[in-house]
């Protein structure tokens, strides 16, 4: 499938680092560097802006490394573009360590993931079918 992009930043397109790879890494686009302090949260542009097929979303996800080693992630993930949204995207990024985390131009931020999705429509019904599960809630299925 191919997803037309306008790329305002400097950076290479997001790509696939490798065959089996689900999400492409997108890079922050700024003009300096920009400190988000601890329990901070900062839109961050990537200078990309794309034009999804209908049935199609991109899902802005934290990339795992960042979140583990420095405690930032994005805050809304995952955060959804779309196919007819035309800005640019942005990633919320949340500082959730202790310290101050310093985000460089070009610095991978995020990673993006083309979806499909379908068009549900609501059934207006009395009642549901029954399950094993039934209205158990968070952590009802976990061993007892």
């Amino acid at each position: 499938m191919k997803i037309k992009i306008i790329n305002k930043s400097t950076h290479e397109l997001p790509n696939y680092e490798t065959l089996a790879s689900a999400g492409m890494d997108l890079r922050a686009n700024l003009s300096e560097s920009r400190v988000l302090k601890p329990l901070e949260r900062s839109i961050v542009g990537t200078g990309l802006f794309i034009e999804l097929p209908v049935g199609y979303e991109a899902q802005v996800r934290p990339r795992s490394g960042l979140a583990a080693k420095k405690g930032v992630t994005v805050l809304n993930a995952p955060g959804t573009i779309d196919a007819d949204y035309r800005g640019e995207i942005g990633v919320i990024l949340v500082n959730l360590s202790n310290e101050d985390f310093t985000i460089q131009n070009g610095e991978r931020i995020a990673q993006i993931v083309i979806a499909k999705h379908e068009r549900a429509e609501w059934e207006l019904v009395e009642e549901l079918t029954e399950t094993d599960r039934g209205e158990g809630g968070f952590g009802s299925t976990g061993v007892k």
